[in-house]
């Protein structure tokens, strides 16, 4: 029997905290335990209870869900940050996702989108809804362009096709099953374009999934 993913909330508003905690209850698969009401708290939490998967609200007082990402994921590399936050537009998703959040879940789709983030973050996949990602590819969109055509030669025709299904959001199996070919095949694509590039942030793979016309602008 699998081990469950160690799950710890944190969020300054304590309903929030008891209604998540209600939601993941329902999940034999996924245990909390831990939570804290800010960035500094969940530091310490963190050294504690050893989660697999934080999910981190972004505006909070003290130390807010931005800086307290960016060093969990430089002092816990195994630990993957999924945030959840009512914010929608660029100034808070980019950021965060720029500072090693793994996901992002609006609150508002929170019943429908919580569970199935966790297990994917928790899985070495990123997780963001159609709705956060058609920001982040808008964001990317309005920025000036960049004369770099000759990079589109760094990847081979299947490298490009599995990096416009990762940017569109589908995970490793999803990409297996709509390319023919096996889950572990789409991992070594997966890792020969982040050696080939460079990148390693799924931010940064739209940046220059659009750079180079492997995606259209939305």
């Amino acid at each position: 029997m699998s081990s469950k993913i160690r799950v710890m909330l944190v969020d300054d508003h304590g309903i929030v905290r008891e209604g998540v905690r209600a939601i993941l209850s329902l999940s034999p698969d996924i245990q909390v335990v831990g939570e804290a009401c800010d960035g500094r708290e969940a530091l310490e939490q963190a050294r504690s209870c050893l989660p697999d998967v934080v999910i981190m609200d972004i505006t909070m007082p003290g130390m807010d869900g931005l800086e307290a990402t960016r060093r969990l994921t430089r002092d816990f590399p195994g630990v993957r940050v999924l945030v959840l936050s009512q914010h929608d537009n660029d100034r808070y998703i980019l950021p965060i996702l720029q500072a090693g959040a793994s996901g992002y879940v609006l609150k508002r789709s929170i019943g429908a989108d919580l569970v199935a983030a966790i297990r994917t973050v928790h899985a070495g996949e990123s997780y963001l809804p159609p709705r956060v990602a058609q920001t982040v590819l808008q964001y990317f969109r309005l920025q000036p362009g960049e004369s770099q055509q000759d990079e589109i030669s760094l990847l081979t025709e299947r490298e490009r096709e599995v990096l416009k299904l990762v940017v569109e959001g589908h995970t490793s199996q999803e990409i297996a099953d709509l390319l023919c070919v096996s889950k572990r095949t789409v991992m070594c694509h997966r890792a020969n374009i982040a050696s080939k590039l460079g990148i390693h942030n799924r931010t940064e793979l739209i940046r220059y999934a659009m750079r180079t016309g492997i995606i259209e602008p939305m």
